[in-house]
């Protein structure tokens, strides 16, 4: 058994300048023009779009042999649990075995990543009325020298078993959509408008009956044999106070308080929560305090350096203020959950 980690999804912005800078340079035309794949455009590529679930990530790994349970930081056991879904790969063990036997590729090593989502998992979001169930979004077959291939859902058949709380993210709506890389701003009035479409009434919830709030949509292609992925989210579930849901341009934040307004947000902190108590099966301790700013302060980092270097700011200059804002945060959370 081996822990293999789901990578994070980048936002537009960032897929944006991959996908410029991934572009082959050929040389130069006789204007001193540079000239990509043998032409002066950036391609053209088509994403399709899939409902993003605010749950928490999940997987099951497949060895020939052994089958595991993960959360998005390790593997998992009904011991040590992240919110039963180790007792559910367990109670379910032969179902994914069959999942992975008819798969047509063989890996050394194959993992399913999903969401696991549904019933006090999280909070304000439609499928949190209902059943937990883990949805497969993506495969990854790893061969005998450690190299892995990823594989769209919609690709392998039998990735599915209702009965058995068990789904495709395939087998609810999705969405396509070509974004011309030469001029991606003209991709942003569709995916805000199937974003806000996705919020205001999740496809996922109302397949199974339910009415309510969805979290947004994630992005997925395939090109020159690399994965991309961007996430959009509503502005409900929006960990950052974007002017646009899926900006390109670098917000000229004109501050360090500009930026902790910005970065720190209520869906961020939560998020803390989850990463650093929630999922390794621990209770809000204030002794806990360190982890959860250094969680904070690594996920801005993460998300934001281009924002940060867009506005001059190192991480010595917002550390102390982004501590501060995260350590008034959770004094006060601990202050209402224990009154």
């Amino acid at each position: 058994m081996k822990f293999v980690k789901f990578p994070s999804i980048d936002q537009f912005r960032t897929i944006v300048k991959n996908v410029r800078s991934s572009a082959s340079f050929v040389g130069l035309d006789e204007n001193n023009e540079p000239i990509y794949d043998g032409t002066r455009t950036k391609p053209t590529i088509e994403f399709t779009g899939t409902i993003k679930l605010h749950g928490t990530n999940a997987g099951v790994g497949f060895d020939g042999t052994n089958i595991w349970a993960q959360k998005r930081t390790g593997i998992i056991t009904t011991e040590k649990d992240n919110m039963g879904f180790a007792f559910f790969v367990e109670s379910n063990k032969e179902v994914f075995r069959k999942m992975f036997e008819n798969m047509t590729f063989r890996g050394k090593m194959i993992v399913m990543y999903g969401e696991w989502c549904g019933s006090s998992i999280q909070k304000g979001v439609a499928i949190s009325e209902l059943e937990k169930k883990f949805v497969i979004f993506d495969v990854k077959s790893i061969d005998e020298e450690g190299e892995g291939e990823w594989y769209p859902v919609n690709e392998v058949a039998g990735l599915s078993s209702p009965d058995n709380k068990i789904y495709n993210i395939y087998d609810f709506p999705y969405y396509k959509l070509a974004i011309d890389f030469e001029h991606p701003e003209l991709a942003q009035a569709q995916l805000i408008k199937i974003t806000e479409e996705v919020e205001k009434e999740c496809p996922f919830a109302r397949q199974f009956g339910v009415s309510g709030v969805g979290e947004g949509v994630v992005w997925r292609a395939l090109h020159k044999e690399n994965v991309h992925r961007f996430k959009v989210k509503g502005e409900k579930h929006s960990t950052s106070k974007v002017k646009t849901l899926a900006p390109i341009d670098i917000e000229k934040l004109k501050s360090i308080e500009a930026f902790v307004e910005y970065a720190v947000t209520e869906n961020r902190l939560n998020q803390g929560i989850e990463m650093v108590f929630t999922s390794n099966g621990l209770d809000l301790d204030i002794r806990k305090m360190g982890d959860f700013l250094k969680w904070l302060m690594g996920d801005i980092c993460k998300e934001e350096m281009d924002t940060m270097k867009g506005n001059n700011l190192e991480p010595k200059d917002i550390g102390k203020y982004v501590s501060n804002a995260g350590k008034k945060w959770l004094m006060e959370k601990l202050n209402k959950d224990f009154a």
